[in-house]
């Protein structure tokens, strides 16, 4: 009788190209202490090769390229100055979605069996008056994010607990933007619970990594979740793409986004909404008073200098939070926390750009 023959499985090797920049910049790899993990979280995302798929792809891009710009400079030369309503602005964004046949939505939500969503709806999703920390890897986070909760974006920064009132534009610019460990001079910060105030029928979108990345991994998070009020709800949402290279993680990278996400027939996104968190803390835990001081919209970046040098004091109960939405990113998204943060991004781009062009 003959033995069955056996099939064992070949690892398909990554191009030469894309090893040699693994190896040259392997310096920008978690190493830390706690972690260790070994994930380069800045690194693009190499595309497939045509293949057979050229022509199709090409064609693709050609027919999609004009219609997704009519469609996108109209909602944001138009319609988002109209009093269309949130409806209204909630079916053009879906439209900008439904250009490049991001359709595909897996949704799955902590706690809440398939099928059974609706039922319990208003307690695990996020609802007005409550805040989303979600991971940053792609400018399609906040057109999706726009478009299921019509929420208010701000811009967070490692080095300050209040954060930055952006618009939908400025949000999907930033997954380009050169990653920043401070705001301009002349930025208007202010704290999440002034948001929340002028704002109570929206959401509060914070992107606590504060830069982009390749979706294989968590940045430490931003000190600006420290500053949501003790009984407001922080929903920790990861969103992730197939195929995968619709990611940002290099800046300035517009052409490469728009040939992948327009010459692909589909994409999926897999949302993943974590329970709740709250940022309760004891008066034990809560540093000392320094200033009685509102925050205000007119609140200027060089006036919370002396304030910020205090802020970066994190107490235990602090810390625990920032550990708990950070657990919960990596935990949804199926991935580490890294110790690499924003200076560590800015030193990569810096040595990534001086031997290759960013397109």
């Amino acid at each position: 009788m003959q033995r069955p023959q056996k099939f064992e499985a070949t690892a398909v090797s990554p191009p030469a190209s894309v090893n040699a920049a693994m190896e040259k910049f392997s310096q920008f790899r978690d190493r830390g202490k706690s972690t260790g993990s070994g994930i380069a979280p800045f690194l693009p995302i190499p595309g497939e090769p045509l293949g057979l798929q050229g022509p199709l792809r090409v064609f693709l891009f050609c027919f999609r390229l004009p219609l997704f710009l009519f469609v996108t400079l109209t909602y944001f030369l138009i319609l988002q100055w109209l009093p269309i309503g949130s409806l209204g602005k909630k079916t053009a964004l879906w439209c900008i979605l439904g250009v490049p046949s991001i359709w595909w939505i897996d949704l799955q939500v902590d706690g809440v069996k398939k099928g059974s969503l609706s039922k319990q709806q208003e307690a695990r999703l996020p609802q007005p008056g409550s805040v989303i920390a979600s991971s940053f890897t792609s400018p399609i986070d906040a057109v999706y994010l726009a478009a299921i909760f019509d929420p208010v974006f701000t811009a967070s920064y490692p080095n300050t607990r209040q954060v930055e009132h952006i618009s939908l534009l400025q949000a999907i610019l930033r997954a380009f933007a050169q990653p920043s460990t401070g705001p301009d001079p002349n930025t208007k910060l202010v704290d999440v619970a002034t948001l929340l105030e002028k704002y109570p029928s929206r959401a509060i979108v914070i992107f606590p990594e504060c830069t982009t990345t390749n979706s294989r991994g968590i940045l430490p998070l931003s000190h600006s979740l420290l500053r949501v009020p003790s009984t407001t709800k922080i929903f920790p949402v990861s969103l992730k793409y197939t195929p995968m290279d619709v990611v940002t993680p290099l800046p300035g990278s517009y052409i490469s986004f728009l040939w992948t996400l327009l010459s692909r027939p589909t994409h999926c996104i897999r949302v993943r909404i974590a329970e709740c968190v709250l940022s309760g803390r004891s008066a034990i835990d809560m540093p000392p008073a320094r200033s009685t001081r509102k925050s205000t919209f007119h609140t200027n970046y060089l006036d919370t200098l002396d304030e910020d040098v205090a802020d970066g004091e994190v107490t235990a109960g602090e810390k625990a939070l920032l550990d708990q939405v950070g657990e919960a990113l990596a935990r949804l998204g199926r991935v580490k926390r890294v110790g690499l943060g924003v200076q560590d991004k800015q030193e990569f781009v810096r040595k990534w750009t001086k031997t290759r062009r960013t397109w």
